[in-house]
This record gives structure tokens, sequence and C-alpha cells, in this order.
């Protein structure tokens, strides 16, 4: 991967703030990282920081820390697309974007997003929102569901159920999205500094 000395010394600057002058980071470091505090889904953005599907280390689990390398591994994620970049490069540096949020929403890693595991990121996005009743957040997850059921299969049956949200179907959900505005690590400090693999 082509990375500058200047980026590595910035992100090994910042990994070193993180963990506290240690060798690896572990989840409590980022009880710290007050812009971290007031995200709704802070669990869940954590969570996928040590992800060992994001981590490139497996099909599911979860890693206890993880060293500069694996930093540098999930800040990849985060890479601006470059004007550099072929048309190809573009569309793996958007897949990986994707497959990383596909990883936040599917929690026991089995591949699918179903309505219960699309529900309870929903329930938590709209937690903080005083007017918004548990009900209602219920409500809006399945009617998302239900329009990426018709993104996705089409016209069902009537006693057709819809088992959940592929990688496949997210890729198609997403198409003409603007990933880039979607995702940044602004408690990073780290917006353009990380690169793909």
């Amino acid at each position: 991967m082509l990375i500058s000395s200047d980026q590595i010394e910035q992100l090994h600057r910042r990994f070193k703030q993180l963990s506290g002058d240690q060798p690896t980071i572990r989840k409590e470091n980022f009880n710290n990282v007050p812009d971290l505090d007031l995200n709704p889904i802070r669990s869940k953005i954590i969570r996928a920081f040590f992800d060992n599907r994001n981590l490139r280390k497996g099909p599911s689990g979860v890693a206890d820390e993880i060293n500069f390398e694996d930093f540098l591994t999930i800040m990849s994620y985060f890479r601006p697309i470059d004007i550099t970049m072929d048309e190809e490069q573009v569309q793996l540096c958007r897949k990986e974007k994707l497959r990383f949020l596909f990883h936040m929403y599917d929690s026991d890693s089995d591949g699918r997003i179903t309505l219960e595991e699309y529900r309870n990121v929903v329930e938590e996005l709209l937690s903080g929102n005083p007017h918004i009743e548990k009900e209602s957040a219920r409500s809006i997850a399945d009617g998302a569901m239900m329009e990426a059921a018709s993104v996705c299969v089409g016209q069902m049956e009537p006693d057709q159920v819809y088992e959940g949200i592929t990688f496949d179907d997210f890729l198609k959900i997403w198409q003409g999205i603007d990933i880039e505005t979607k995702m940044h690590v602004r408690f990073l400090n780290v917006e353009a500094m990380a690169l793909c693999h």
C-alpha cells in the first residue's frame, strides 16, 4: 500500500494518543474520545474497529486489542476517493467502505442483515431523539426493510418472507448514494490520511 512517511507518522501519533503510549489499543481506550460520546451508535462503531472481518483476520469474532498495523487496516476503509484512482480502484475502494458498514449492521456475522439487526441499529440511531418512541423507530426500520426487499427481490408473493439483506443487496441499495459524505472519522482526525490496500 502506498503511504507517505508523514501520513504514517501522523497516524502513529494518533494511535499512541488513543493507546496511552501502549503497543495496542483496547475498546476502553475509545472512552476518552469526546466526539464519539455524542454518537448514538458509538458501541457499534467501536466494535467495528475490533471486528475480525474488518481486521481481515477471520469470518467472525472480535479482537480484544489492535496493534498499529491493525489500526492502519481499519483506517484503510476511510480513505477518500482519490482523483488519481482509475475506475476499478474507485469501485474497489467504495466496495470496501460498504463492506465495513455492512459488518456494522450484521452483528452476528452470518452474512445477512436481518430485520432484528436493522431494527437494533435504527433504534440506537434514534435513541437520542425524545420525540421518537421505540415503536416509531421499529416502524421506520420495518419500512426500510420492506423497501430493501422491493429493491433487491422485486415484487414478492404474499406468503414470501424476506430473510434479510445480503452484501450484494447492500451494494444495490447503496448504488448511486455518495458514500464519501456518510463515512468519515472526524473523531480520529485522519480523514485525509487513511489508505485502501
